[in-house]
């Protein structure tokens, strides 16, 4: 830790990569917070959330773990039973109960494009990846983007298996136990915002909504993101 702060961890999406936390990580770095970007594999949400739980493991001290979108179902799992986890940071992101997996969640509610969205690769084992059709993603996944700045994003985009999205999330999930925060994007056409609503609510969380923001609300709101964040350090181990 620097001067005390926690360590912020931030764990991507599917369709993305940590290179979307550039403008966070850079506010967060100047507030005198260490950042690591955690590699989110995007096969299995079991395996994916055992990958981010040994990177917790490794690091000494508070932690404020932060999750977008499908990264938000991985932080749930990954931070059950770690007692530096002191904070749970939803952006725009899933929060499953045990049993729901991210697919049902996004059909919860009416309003989601992902499902027009989606570009399957099939692979050799068996399984199939699945990207954001570049075609569709500035305006599905990133309308409050610039166009040059989504087609950089579609172009640097992993793909998630199309097992990882319909695995339902298994075991205790950590948000019943940790305190949580969640920013909503108000004009969130993957996830939508009556879906965030939901889940927040579930959890329990602070609640702040970035009205007429897209699914990449971290992108083309970083101020919030980090705000929310610096919230979740500040209440739950920094006493202020």
């Amino acid at each position: 830790m620097m001067n005390g702060n926690p360590t912020i961890v931030l764990v991507h999406g599917a369709f993305a990569d940590s290179s979307g936390f550039n403008a966070v990580t850079k506010r967060l770095v100047a507030d005198g917070y260490p950042v690591v970007a955690a590699p989110n594999p995007l096969r299995g949400l079991a395996f994916d959330a055992a990958q981010v739980r040994s990177l917790l493991d490794s690091i000494e001290g508070p932690i404020v773990l932060v999750g977008h979108s499908y990264g938000g179902a991985v932080i749930s799992a990954a931070a059950e039973g770690n007692a530096n986890v002191k904070a749970l940071v939803y952006l725009a992101a899933f929060v499953p109960e045990t049993g729901e997996s991210v697919q049902a969640l996004v059909e919860k509610f009416p309003g989601s494009t992902v499902g027009e969205s989606l570009k399957p690769v099939p692979l050799s084992d068996g399984q199939v990846d699945l990207y954001i059709d570049p075609k569709v993603f500035h305006p599905h996944f990133a309308a409050d983007v610039s166009a040059e700045e989504a087609t950089l994003y579609s172009i640097a985009q992993r793909p998630a298996t199309a097992a990882a999205l319909g695995e339902p999330a298994a075991g205790p999930q950590a948000w019943h136990t940790i305190p949580s925060y969640h920013l909503i994007s108000g004009a969130d056409r993957i996830i939508p915002p009556a879906t965030q609503e939901f889940m927040a609510q579930r959890s329990g969380a602070k609640i702040q909504v970035a009205d007429g923001a897209s699914h990449l609300v971290f992108v083309s709101r970083p101020g919030a993101a980090v705000g929310l964040i610096e919230t979740a350090a500040q209440e739950r181990v920094l006493g202020r």
